[in-house]
């Protein structure tokens, strides 16, 4: 790898598709087309520090990755591979929205390879080199997206190790995705880097942090000062430090201050400047905390905020962000205000008398408590679009689209484009019945619960929810002897009820064991029994 010749590769297979160690290595572009487990090689998508990245087609479920397929100089010893294999799963556990997820890390023969989400759009340095410096606005979008992204990272306790503006990836619906978390730490091999040739890529040593080039121990601060470097270069339209060597800019990293970003954009809010200066600071204990604390700084900046000192929404300018991040990502942000409001207002409430709006709440939080939560800078603007709904050319992301959007409109369109996909289609059905009961739309509910019921096998966890819904939308009517009739056809299916939606299962089962006279003791035993052992941890 760093002699200019192609890096090896493991042993060509002696079935075309499957590679094993026993014969000359195959060339890079010669896994195009090949298939490696489940996954068929489409194209060669470019080469990182430590490996090839493919575009390919995951069989099994047909959705397309981007496959990075290991040097074999990166990871020649035992020690390195277990390593690399330690870091990448706990990678894997990071499932948030501005983090590209990481679906396997696996091997192949000689070969190892990671297969990760696939963001089909541009990187921020590519971003930056086309357009130049941005506007405050959109800067602010991105910021709080990767330290959002940082604080997951961190409450993981993972350190990403290379921040910089080519693993930000830019989606075509306007998010923000940091990529390669946990690969660079893993490779560092506890020693200090090499920072002596002259030529040696620029691209990690431009936003090494001080304490990294030194070789210290790293926590979530050198990410924080990994993103003021990038930060500075959003804002500038170049990094603090530069110059003809590595070890240059190492030492201007040690020892230099970077140029006030106030004299070079005197546009720019001064608060804003000075949150990215603190994020350079050379010391540790003077930058943020965390991801969480710039977050906290960034408030200020929010769209509800009177002191941005900057228009909210962006006008399209030439400054302004790539055409999927401006005309897309109002779209999937821009009822996220919504659903953060439902989530703070359907929390259990006990027996108190919202006691049953609680329950509607409970269906509406049945698949969606697992969404991470956003922060309200990233809505900026979304009021003043209108939005059309259009066909993104696969299920997956038009349900995604539809999720982040959280509209009618979004949830009608995976049925509208995709009819035939029944899985998705009756997931957004799903969340399409519990948008209406969220806004008291109970008849409409009631209907879409209905076909739940009579278009879903009788032994199947939709028919099981469809049951549910039209338990609650009883209650809320004041029908209970309807409910407990319903009940009595839901009570054989809790088990699958209980899987696929355990909070809706928890509120149906304690109303029914206070209220239904047709409890019988081993039932109400078995009702207690479960409740206790899925207590919410707040009761």
């Amino acid at each position: 790898m760093t002699n200019g010749n192609p890096p090896p590769f493991p042993d060509p297979p002696p079935h075309p598709d499957q590679p094993s160690e026993s014969n000359p290595p195959p060339t890079a572009d010669a896994l195009v087309g090949k298939t490696l487990g489940d996954y068929r090689v489409l194209q060669k998508l470019g080469r990182g520090a430590m490996a090839e990245v493919y575009l390919a087609e995951q069989v099994s479920l047909e959705r397309k990755v981007a496959l990075k397929i290991l040097e074999a100089d990166v990871a020649k010893e035992k020690s390195d591979i277990e390593r690399f294999l330690r870091e990448a799963r706990a990678a894997a556990r990071l499932v948030h929205a501005n983090i590209v997820q990481v679906y396997e890390v696996g091997q192949i023969g000689s070969i190892h390879y990671i297969a990760q989400e696939y963001v089909d759009g541009e990187n921020l340095g590519q971003l930056i080199a086309r357009v130049g410096q941005l506007d405050a606005a959109s800067f602010v979008q991105i910021l709080g997206q990767v330290a959002s992204a940082l604080t997951c990272a961190g409450d993981a306790g993972i350190v990403h190790r290379d921040i910089k503006p080519e693993n930000l990836l830019l989606t075509p619906v306007g998010e923000v995705k940091v990529a390669d978390f946990g690969l660079a730490r893993v490779f560092e091999g506890g020693h200090q880097p090499r920072l002596t040739e002259d030529g040696m890529t620029m691209g990690s040593p431009l936003y090494m942090s001080p304490e990294q080039i030194e070789g210290k121990t790293l926590d979530k601060r050198s990410d924080i000062y990994s993103l003021g470097v990038t930060c500075f270069q959003i804002l500038a339209g170049r990094p603090p430090f530069e110059a003809n060597t590595s070890m240059n800019v190492a030492l201007q990293h040690l020892r230099d201050l970077p140029p006030p970003l106030q004299t070079i954009r005197s546009d720019l809010p001064k608060k804003l400047c000075q949150i990215v200066d603190r994020m350079l600071a050379k010391d540790p204990q003077d930058r943020f905390s965390d991801g969480q604390a710039v977050l906290q700084a960034l408030d200020q900046f929010s769209p509800g905020s009177t002191n941005r000192g900057f228009p909210l929404p962006i006008a399209p300018t030439r400054h302004a962000v790539s055409e999927g991040l401006i005309e897309n990502r109002h779209a999937a942000t821009q009822q996220l205000s919504a659903v953060m409001a439902r989530e703070q207002a359907f929390r259990p409430l006990g027996k108190t008398p919202l006691f049953w709006a609680s329950i509607g709440g409970a269906l509406l939080l049945g698949v969606t408590l697992g969404l991470p939560e956003r922060d309200p800078f990233l809505l900026a603007g979304a009021d003043d679009l209108q939005t059309e709904i259009r066909n993104m050319g696969g299920v997956e992301a038009q349900y995604e689209l539809a999720r982040r959007l959280g509209t009618e409109e979004g949830w009608e369109s995976v049925s509208l484009y995709f009819p035939a996909d029944r899985q998705y289609r009756s997931r957004a059905e799903k969340e399409l019945a519990e948008l209406y009961l969220q806004q008291d739309r109970r008849n409409e509910a009631l209907e879409v619960f209905g076909q739940f019921v009579s278009q879903n096998p009788t032994d199947s966890e939709f028919h099981a929810y469809g049951l549910a819904g039209q338990y609650v939308i009883m209650v809320l009517d004041g029908e209970q002897e309807s409910a407990f009739q319903i009940f009595e056809r839901l009570w054989p299916l809790r088990q699958k009820l209980s899987s696929f939606a355990p909070e809706t299962t928890r509120r149906v089962l304690m109303h029914a064991r206070e209220h239904n006279p047709k409890i019988t003791p081993p039932m109400r035993v078995e009702m207690t029994r479960w409740l206790k052992k899925n207590r919410p941890v707040q009761e």
